[in-house]
Protein backbone atom coordinates (compact mmCIF):
# COMPACT_ATOMS: atom_id res chain seq x y z
CA UNK A 1 0.00 0.00 0.00
CA UNK A 2 1.00 3.77 -0.64
CA UNK A 3 -0.26 6.43 -0.14
CA UNK A 4 -0.68 9.34 -3.25
CA UNK A 5 0.11 12.78 -3.30
CA UNK A 6 -3.47 14.63 -2.62
CA UNK A 7 -5.05 11.71 -0.58
CA UNK A 8 -5.46 11.66 2.83
CA UNK A 9 -2.87 10.05 5.20
CA UNK A 10 -4.48 7.02 6.98
CA UNK A 11 -4.49 7.65 10.97
CA UNK A 12 -1.85 6.65 13.04
CA UNK A 13 -0.75 5.99 16.83
CA UNK A 14 2.94 5.68 17.33
CA UNK A 15 4.99 6.17 20.28
CA UNK A 16 8.16 8.91 20.78
CA UNK A 17 10.19 10.50 22.33
CA UNK A 18 9.66 13.19 25.73
CA UNK A 19 7.05 10.05 26.64
CA UNK A 20 4.72 11.35 23.69
CA UNK A 21 2.13 9.40 21.44
CA UNK A 22 1.91 10.70 18.21
CA UNK A 23 -1.57 10.14 16.50
CA UNK A 24 -1.86 11.85 13.16
CA UNK A 25 -5.37 12.68 13.81
CA UNK A 26 -4.24 14.92 16.83
CA UNK A 27 -2.45 16.69 14.76
CA UNK A 28 -5.51 18.37 11.91
CA UNK A 29 -4.99 21.78 11.66
CA UNK A 30 -1.38 21.79 11.55
CA UNK A 31 1.47 21.02 8.85
CA UNK A 32 2.96 17.85 9.98
CA UNK A 33 6.67 17.07 8.37
CA UNK A 34 7.42 13.43 8.80
CA UNK A 35 11.18 12.29 7.69
CA UNK A 36 12.22 8.96 7.95
CA UNK A 37 15.72 8.24 8.24
CA UNK A 38 17.34 4.87 8.50
CA UNK A 39 19.84 5.09 12.09
CA UNK A 40 20.25 7.27 14.91
CA UNK A 41 23.69 8.35 15.68
CA UNK A 42 24.79 7.52 12.11
CA UNK A 43 26.61 10.74 10.21
CA UNK A 44 23.77 11.16 7.45
CA UNK A 45 21.33 11.12 9.84
CA UNK A 46 22.85 13.07 12.31
CA UNK A 47 23.37 16.01 9.59
CA UNK A 48 19.74 15.58 8.30
CA UNK A 49 18.03 15.63 11.96
CA UNK A 50 20.35 19.17 12.87
CA UNK A 51 19.32 20.50 9.64
CA UNK A 52 15.48 20.04 10.84
CA UNK A 53 16.42 21.27 14.92
CA UNK A 54 18.05 24.72 12.93
CA UNK A 55 15.32 25.57 11.15
CA UNK A 56 12.76 24.15 13.86
CA UNK A 57 11.49 28.20 14.46
CA UNK A 58 11.14 28.76 10.29
CA UNK A 59 8.72 25.22 10.45
CA UNK A 60 6.91 26.81 13.67
CA UNK A 61 6.61 30.08 12.00
CA UNK A 62 4.08 28.36 9.30
CA UNK A 63 2.51 26.23 11.60
CA UNK A 64 4.26 23.13 11.06
CA UNK A 65 5.47 20.39 13.26
CA UNK A 66 8.54 17.88 12.58
CA UNK A 67 9.19 14.15 13.78
CA UNK A 68 11.65 11.81 12.78
CA UNK A 69 11.10 8.19 12.49
CA UNK A 70 13.36 5.16 12.39
CA UNK A 71 13.32 1.33 13.38
CA UNK A 72 15.54 2.22 16.23
CA UNK A 73 13.70 2.07 20.17
CA UNK A 74 12.73 4.98 22.22
CA UNK A 75 16.00 4.64 24.44
CA UNK A 76 18.22 5.08 21.41
CA UNK A 77 15.90 7.83 20.35
CA UNK A 78 16.30 9.62 23.50
CA UNK A 79 20.02 9.31 23.99
CA UNK A 80 20.30 10.60 19.86
CA UNK A 81 18.02 13.40 20.60
CA UNK A 82 19.67 14.68 23.45
CA UNK A 83 23.33 14.50 22.40
CA UNK A 84 22.26 16.39 19.37
CA UNK A 85 19.72 18.75 21.21
CA UNK A 86 16.77 18.10 18.57
CA UNK A 87 14.02 20.17 19.18
CA UNK A 88 11.45 18.24 17.71
CA UNK A 89 10.27 14.04 18.40
CA UNK A 90 11.70 10.94 17.61
CA UNK A 91 9.39 8.17 16.55
CA UNK A 92 10.43 4.67 17.27
CA UNK A 93 8.86 2.66 14.58
CA UNK A 94 10.47 -1.18 15.91
CA UNK A 95 7.29 -2.94 14.05
CA UNK A 96 7.83 -1.06 10.98
CA UNK A 97 4.15 -0.04 10.26
CA UNK A 98 4.81 3.62 9.75
CA UNK A 99 7.64 2.58 7.42
CA UNK A 100 5.50 0.32 5.59
CA UNK A 101 2.25 2.80 5.45
CA UNK A 102 5.08 5.31 4.00
CA UNK A 103 6.58 2.50 1.53
CA UNK A 104 10.23 3.26 2.82
CA UNK A 105 11.22 0.15 3.46
CA UNK A 106 13.87 -0.94 -0.06
CA UNK A 107 16.18 -3.37 -0.84
CA UNK A 108 19.16 -1.76 -0.76
CA UNK A 109 22.99 -2.57 -0.81
CA UNK A 110 25.52 -2.43 1.26
CA UNK A 111 29.36 -3.44 1.04
CA UNK A 112 28.11 -5.61 -1.90
CA UNK A 113 25.48 -7.25 0.06
CA UNK A 114 21.76 -6.69 -0.29
CA UNK A 115 19.40 -6.13 2.36
CA UNK A 116 16.00 -4.19 3.64
CA UNK A 117 16.26 -0.95 4.58
CA UNK A 118 14.77 2.31 4.86
CA UNK A 119 14.96 4.72 2.20
CA UNK A 120 15.31 8.47 3.40
CA UNK A 121 12.24 10.18 2.91
CA UNK A 122 10.14 12.72 3.68
CA UNK A 123 6.64 13.43 3.77
CA UNK A 124 4.66 17.30 4.22
CA UNK A 125 0.59 16.20 5.27
CA UNK A 126 -1.50 19.18 4.84
CA UNK A 127 -3.79 20.86 7.44
CA UNK A 128 -6.49 18.15 6.89
CA UNK A 129 -3.99 15.44 6.99
CA UNK A 130 -3.46 14.83 2.80
CA UNK A 131 -0.27 13.78 1.36
CA UNK A 132 0.76 17.49 0.12
CA UNK A 133 4.50 16.58 -0.65
CA UNK A 134 7.14 13.70 -1.18
CA UNK A 135 10.51 13.25 -1.32
CA UNK A 136 11.99 9.79 -1.11
CA UNK A 137 15.87 8.26 -2.15
CA UNK A 138 16.95 11.77 -0.26
CA UNK A 139 20.01 13.56 -0.56
CA UNK A 140 20.69 15.05 2.97
CA UNK A 141 22.57 18.48 2.02
CA UNK A 142 19.67 21.54 1.16
CA UNK A 143 16.90 18.75 1.81
CA UNK A 144 15.51 20.55 5.04
CA UNK A 145 15.25 23.88 3.49
CA UNK A 146 13.69 22.44 0.59
CA UNK A 147 11.34 20.62 2.76
CA UNK A 148 10.70 24.27 4.55
CA UNK A 149 10.29 25.74 1.55
CA UNK A 150 7.22 23.58 0.37
CA UNK A 151 6.11 24.48 3.84
CA UNK A 152 5.97 28.06 3.46
CA UNK A 153 4.20 27.36 0.26
CA UNK A 154 1.56 25.08 1.47
CA UNK A 155 0.95 27.77 4.63
CA UNK A 156 0.79 30.78 2.22
CA UNK A 157 -1.92 28.94 -0.20
CA UNK A 158 -4.41 28.39 2.37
Amino acid sequence: MSINVGQPVPDFTAQATGDTTVTLSQLRGKQVVIYFYPKDSTPGCTTEGGDFRDRKAAFDEVDTRVFGVSRDGLRAHENFKAKQEFNFELISDKDESLCRLFDVIKLKKMYGKEHLGVERSTFLIDREGKLAREWRGVKVPGHAEEVLEAARELHAAR
